[in-house]
C-alpha cells in the first residue's frame, strides 16, 4: 500500500464502511471492497472487527499466507493432475495448464480463498474516486529468470498482447480490459465486399500510461471496481517481453520455480530457481520450502487410487462418487463450495436455437432443482440459468423456476417443432457427473416430446469444438464474482461467448451493476441482469458444484481454492 493510501482510505472504502455499519453490507463484502481499493487485508479485517484468518495473513510485504506450524525446507511435492501443453498463457482455457505455469509466471494480484485480493507483482495500487483510473505500483527488485528486473513496460507489453484481436485472448471479456478498448474498422477485408467494413475492438491509444519504471496507469472508459480481481484470472499471467509460443520452449518467469521437463500427458517437473548466470537468485516472495513440484498425469477417476498407493502426495480433485473411498484413506480431505458449473448452452444463431420459443421450451421442460440431489446429494447449489451463484456477493435470488411440460409443448407447436430432436456434445471435461446431468436432462425433456441425443466425446476433442458446436455441455470454472463470469461468457463479441448471445440491454445492465457498492442496490441491479439472461433462455445451467481434493498428512498448506488454483509458495512437507 502506498503511504498516501494508508493515510487516506479511498472514498469507496469509507462508503463501504458506512454501509457495513448500517447493515447494508456484510463484513466479508466490506473486506473485499476495501482490499480492492488499495487497503491492506490486515487493515481491512481490523476495520471490519474481524481477526485476520491464517489464509489471509501475509509475511512482511508479500501476499502469501503464513506457513502453519514449523515449516521444513526441501522435498518434492508429487501431485496427480492432467498434464497439458504450455502454449500461450493468455489463451489458456484449462486451469490445469495454468497450475503448471503458476509457479513460474506470476500475476499483478492474488485472490485468496476468502475472496480477498492482495497485491502480487504489484506492491500496491490506487484508484481514482470515480473508479476509472487505476495506478499500479510494481515491486522493486523482482527479477526475471534471465536476470532482468520487472518494469512497467513489461506489464504494458502484456496488456497490449491481450488486446490484440488476432490473439483471441479471453481477457478481452474482463470488465477492466473491455473498458480500455474501442471499436475500429479492421484492416482485414470482409468476405462480403459490398457489406459494411468489418469492425474489431482494439486497445485505445491513451488507455495505458507508463509513468515510470515501476508505475503503470490504466485509464478506463467506465467505472470498474474489480480491476485487481481481474488480474488474477488465470490467463492474465505476466510473460516476459521476449515471449513466443509455446511458453514451454522458453519459460522465463518471475516465480520461484522453473520448468525442468514437460512431457504432455505424462509429467511436468518444476525445480526451484536458485541461480541465474551462476549468481544466486533471490525470489522476491520470501522463503519457499519445496525443492521440486512434480505433476503426474493421472486420470481423475484413478487419482485416489494413485494417492492410496503412495505414488503421489496430493491430487487435483476427486468426484463425489468417490467420497466413500476418500474417507477410507489416510489423508486430509478438503471440500470447497464453489461457483463451478455446467452449462448446457445453445448457440442462438444456429438452428433450431435461433427461435427463442424453442429455447424457452427446452428450458421449461427441465427441472433444475431436481438435478442437484441426484448428482451432489450432500452439497452444491442449484443454478437458475443465469450463471450467477449463491456464493457470489452480488447474487440476487430470482423466483425459482417451475417446470412446465405443457407450456413447453405449446411453445414447440408454435415454433413448428412438435417433435424436436437435438444432440448435445458432452466431453465429461470435469468428470462423469456431467454425463449424468445430460442424461437427467434427456429423461426430463422426453416428456415434452423432445428427443435429446448425447454425443459423448473425448475431453480433448470437446475442447477443440466447444465454441463451435450448436449445443454443448461446457464446464465453467469458479470466478470470485458473478459479473466476471458474465463478462467473460455473455458480453457481445467476447472470445469466450460460446452462445453467440448479443443483447445491448444485457451489456448495459451488466455495466451498471459492476460499479455499485451498496450491497442491496447492487443485488437489485443484478436482478435485471440475471432476469434478462434467464428470460432469453440461452442455457440450462442446473448445478454449482463443490470441489473435493485430498492431500497427505505430511503435506502442509495444500490449498483448497474454489478456482482450484495451485499456489504452492508456502507449502511444505514433513521429512
Amino acid at each position: 500500500m502506498t503511504r498516501e493510501t494508508e493515510m487516506r482510505p479511498h472514498p469507496k472504502a469509507l462508503e463501504a464502511q458506512e454501509l457495513m455499519t448500517r447493515g447494508r453490507l456484510s463484513r466479508r463484502a466490506f473486506i473485499r471492497i476495501a482490499a480492492l481499493t488499495g487497503m491492506s487485508a490486515a487493515a481491512a479485517y481490523a476495520m471490519a472487527g474481524l481477526p485476520t484468518p491464517v489464509y489471509a495473513q501475509t509475511i512482511g510485504n508479500v501476499p502469501f499466507q503464513s506457513p502453519d506450524d514449523d515449516p521444513q525446507e526441501g522435498g518434492i511435492l508429487k501431485v496427480g493432475m492432467q498434464v497439458q501443453k504450455m502454449d500461450d498463457p493468455a489463451t489458456y482455457a484449462w486451469t490445469e495448464a495454468s497450475n503448471q505455469t503458476r509457479h513460474i509466471l506470476e500475476y499483478l494480484a492474488y485472490t485468496t480463498a476468502d475472496n480477498v485480493t492482495h497485491p502480487m507483482l504489484a506492491e500496491s495500487w490506487e484508484v481514482s474516486d470515480d473508479l476509472t483510473e487505476w495506478t499500479f505500483y510494481l515491486r522493486r527488485g523482482v527479477r526475471w529468470h534471465n536476470g532482468e528486473e520487472l518494469i512497467a513496460d513489461h506489464i504494458r507489453f502484456n496488456v497490449e498482447r491481450w488486446c490484440d484481436p488476432a490473439l483471441g485472448s479471453s481477457n478481452l471479456g474482463l470488465a477492466s480490459i473491455a473498458a480500455m478498448l474501442e471499436e475500429v474498422e479492421s484492416d482485414e477485408k470482409d468476405e462480403d465486399e459490398d457489406g459494411p467494413p468489418k469492425r474489431v475492438k482494439r486497445l485505445r491509444e491513451d488507455a495505458v500510461e507508463v509513468v515510470d519504471d515501476h508505475t503503470i496507469r490504466f485509464k478506463l472508459s467506465r467505472p470498474v471496481l474489480s480491476f485487481p480481481e481481474d488480474m488474477y484470472n488465470y490467463p492474465t499471467a505476466i510473460v516476459h517481453p521476449s515471449f513466443k509460443a509455446p511458453f514451454s520452449d522458453n519459460p522465463i518467469g518471475t516465480g520461484p520455480f522453473g520448468l525442468a521437463e514437460l512431457v504432455v500427458g505424462q509429467r511436468c517437473i518444476l525445480k526451484r530457481v536458485r541461480e541465474i548466470d551462476e549468481k544466486p537468485f533471490q525470489y522476491w516472495g520470501g522463503a519457499v520450502f519445496l525443492d521440486e513440484i512434480h505433476y503426474y498425469d493421472v486420470p481423475e477417476d484413478t487419482q485416489l487410487t494413485s494417492f492410496a498407493s503412495g505414488d503421489i502426495d496430493a491430487i487435483f480433485e476427486f468426484g463425489v462418487e468417490q467420497m466413500e473411498l476418500a474417507q477410507a484413506l489416510d489423508g486430509n480431505i478438503l471440500s470447497t463450495r464453489t461457483a463451478q458449473t455446467l452449462c448446457l448452452r445453445f448457440q442462438v444463431d444456429q438452428e433450431p436455437w435461433t427461435d427463442k420459443r424453442v429455447r424457452q421450451a427446452f428450458v421449461k421442460a427441465c427441472d433444475n432443482a431436481a438435478m442437484l440431489p441426484q448428482v451432489f446429494p450432500e452439497s452444491g447449489d442449484v443454478g437458475w440459468n443465469h450463471h450467477v451463484s449463491p456464493i457470489h456477493p452480488e447474487y440476487f435470488p430470482l423466483p425459482k423456476l417451475e417446470r412446465d411440460v405443457e407450456a413447453a409443448k405449446v411453445l414447440l407447436a408454435e415454433a413448428g417443432q412438435e417433435n424436436l430432436e437435438v444432440t448435445v456434445a458432452c466431453g465429461k471435461t470435469d468428470g462423469p457427473w456431467q454425463q449424468t446431468v445430460c442424461e437427467i436432462v434427456r429423461d426430463q425433456v422426453k416428456e415434452a416430446s423432445i428427443t435429446l441425443n448425447i454425443n459423448i466425446m473425448a475431453t480433448t476433442k470437446y475442447w477443440e469444438i466447444w465454441k463451435d458446436t450448436p449445443f454443448g455441455a461446457t464446464q465453467w470454472t469458479h470466478r470470485p464474482l458473478g459479473t466476471m463470469a458474465l463478462s467473460l461468457g455473455y458480453r457481445t463479441g467476447v472470445p469466450w461467448n460460446e452462445t453467440h448471445y448479443s443483447n445491448p440491454e444485457f451489456d448495459a445492465a451488466l455495466d451498471e451493476a459492476e460499479t455499485i457498492l451498496d450491497a442491496q442496490k447492487r443485488k437489485a441491479a443484478m436482478e435485471k441482469v440475471e432476469k434478462i439472461l434467464q428470460d432469453d433462455a440461452v442455457m440450462v445451467q442446473p448445478i454449482f458444484r463443490p470441489v473435493y481434493t485430498i492431500s497427505s498428512k505430511k503435506v502442509h498448506g495444500y490449498p483448497a481454492h474454489p478456482s482450484q488454483y495451485h499456489q504452492f509458495n508456502k507449502v511444505w512437507i514433513e521429512h
